[in-house]
């Protein structure tokens, strides 16, 4: 058995509530800002998905299924085969024009790396890939955002 670990990282969008949540709700659309994973298939259940996640010359794959979904306000999600992994991306209106983003995942580190990477080292690394993740979606829903609210 592995080690788990936990990252949070947050972000402001310039973007209504509505927008943000859209953009995100699109899940098949997370490897245009998200780098490691390598893709995301939704299954006939919508609330089921089938993750993989390439980094560093390693694949993993799991399904995750949404456990907690409040539109608008929260995600909350959890592995249900493959790596174990589980979290949260929660959205809060600061004004009609600017969100606040925060996700969290926490996932268990595969018993074959535990032993060859430390974890504090290993969780700055994802620690700050998570963020510039999180910078990548925000600037993606700005750049859209501001298109499609173009005259």
């Amino acid at each position: 058995m592995g080690r788990w670990l936990e990252h949070t990282v947050t972000t402001k969008v310039q973007a209504p509530v509505d927008r943000v949540w859209t953009v995100w709700s699109d899940l098949e659309a997370m490897p245009r800002w998200m780098r490691w994973i390598e893709s995301v298939k939704t299954r006939d259940d919508p609330d089921l998905t089938d993750w993989t996640l390439a980094a560093q010359g390693f694949r993993f794959k799991w399904k995750a299924r949404i456990t907690n979904r409040v539109d608008q306000q929260q995600l909350q999600w959890g592995s249900v085969g493959g790596l174990p992994t589980k979290g949260a991306v929660r959205f809060y209106e600061e004004n009609p024009e600017l969100t606040a983003v925060k996700l969290s995942v926490s996932y268990e580190l595969p018993g074959v790396l535990a032993p060859l990477m430390e974890p504090s080292i290993l969780g700055g690394i994802v620690t700050k890939e998570l963020q510039a993740n999180l910078d990548r979606f925000r600037d993606l829903v700005e750049s859209d955002y501001t298109a499609l609210s173009q005259p």
